[in-house]
């Protein structure tokens, strides 16, 4: 009977080291630790889907956009493939921690964030700006007294008026924020604000779409910025190789070209030349 146990119990024991020994091989498949990670020749580019001219979706429910054509060149140059990874702004410091995305590309502000991310250089010299109903009475940042002025949470708008421009914003009757700025232009056509502002990039965009008999963009700007792809701190070998790739783009004029598909919104008069 002992005999027979001991069998048993070996033959137990040995069931239990070959489908251990095989989940270890099925986890070194998933990345080693039971998490998946992303093939090397994969590139994700986390980006705000409601950011145009940066990162939008198009009448064909496409994911366009001046940085996503960057990204896209940069991959085929590198024989990378592109995921188009839309993400909710709010979480974008959680995505790129986590892997779920390689960086941040989508008109986004090194200014204020220089010792948060990575950086590549910056590429654009973006302008914060007001758009207000033509027939407002509103022409100047000084009518914006007393005013409901709205404009998207973490945006660099809202950094430019709860920063540098303070005494501004304290003007204001109300500066209230918004998940984006689809929602900022319907409540300028409804009337439950005055004011949106925004980067001049999606300004032109969201007038262009509306039209300039309905709207208009103040002529006096609130600040200036320049935008990066941001990645995860410390991935310098990623942003060498895209920097790289981008630096050969400008030098080839690649970047003009691509600039000059969204020059109703001024992306080319926008760029940082090299």
């Amino acid at each position: 009977m002992k005999k027979k146990i001991a069998i048993i119990l070996g033959i137990a024991l040995l069931a239990f080291l070959v489908i251990g020994a095989s989940s270890a091989g099925f986890l070194d498949f998933l990345g080693g630790d039971g998490t998946a990670t992303n093939d090397d020749n994969t590139f994700i580019v986390g980006f705000d889907a409601e950011f145009p001219p940066y990162g939008y979706k198009d009448d064909n429910g496409e994911y366009v956009g001046f940085d996503l054509d960057l990204a896209q060149e940069v991959c085929d140059r590198n024989n990378w493939t592109l995921v188009k990874q839309p993400i909710d702004w709010d979480a974008k410091d959680s995505e790129l921690d986590s892997g779920s995305i390689d960086c941040i590309w989508n008109g986004f502000t090194i200014n204020g964030r220089e010792d948060d991310y990575t950086w590549s250089e910056p590429y654009i010299d973006n302008k914060q700006v007001v758009v207000v109903k033509t027939d407002s009475g509103i022409n100047s940042l000084a009518d914006l007294d007393g005013k409901i002025v709205e404009t998207q949470k973490d945006s660099s708008a809202l950094a430019a008026l709860e920063g540098d421009n303070k005494t501004l914003a304290d003007t204001f009757k109300d500066l209230t924020q918004v998940a984006d700025y689809n929602t900022a232009f319907m409540d300028l056509e409804t009337g439950a604000c005055d004011a949106v502002a925004i980067d001049i990039g999606v300004a032109q965009y969201q007038i262009s779409q509306k039209g300039s008999d309905q709207y208009k963009m103040l002529d006096e700007e609130i600040s200036s910025e320049q935008y990066g792809i941001g990645f995860k701190k410390g991935n310098d070998q990623l942003k060498d190789q895209v920097q790289k790739t981008l630096d050969e783009m400008f030098e080839d004029g690649t970047v003009e070209k691509l600039a000059q598909k969204y020059d109703t919104y001024g992306v080319p008069g926008a760029l940082i030349q090299k």
